[in-house]
């Protein structure tokens, strides 16, 4: 059974700009270690920083339902498999929270290009 859908896109340039601007504050508020490390080897880190971002969104927005108040941006971590297939990890409330739905799969798909990054996310119980 599906519990939710969430979709999310972002500019990159926005995630650019912003991460410019406020480099460690920004970076170390929203992504965790391993993904800040995963992103800093990549050539074009920007578009891997904001298809982060948006897979993210799109798990919050998929979990969209009371209890997710208080949820931290680091409790949902992407993470890639060594095939490249990106992976979601929960943490802390998000991870109770799933756990208190049931559910038993995340599905997650993730695209970006020079200016744009998109995620969805499908989660099954």
């Amino acid at each position: 059974m599906i519990i939710g859908i969430g979709v999310d896109h972002i500019e990159i340039s926005r995630i650019k700009k912003t991460i410019r601007r406020q480099k460690e504050r920004f970076l170390n508020k929203i992504f965790t270690e391993k993904e800040i490390e995963y992103c800093e080897k990549k050539k074009d880190r920007y578009q891997h920083y904001a298809a982060r971002f948006a897979a993210k969104e799109a798990v919050y927005k998929a979990l969209n339902q009371t209890g997710t108040e208080g949820i931290s941006w680091k409790d949902i971590e992407i993470v890639n498999e060594i095939s490249g297939k990106p992976e979601i990890f929960l943490r802390n409330k998000t991870l109770r929270l799933a756990k208190r739905l049931k559910v038993s799969k995340i599905l997650l798909s993730i695209s970006h290009n020079k200016d744009i990054a998109i995620s969805n996310v499908i989660i099954t119980s």
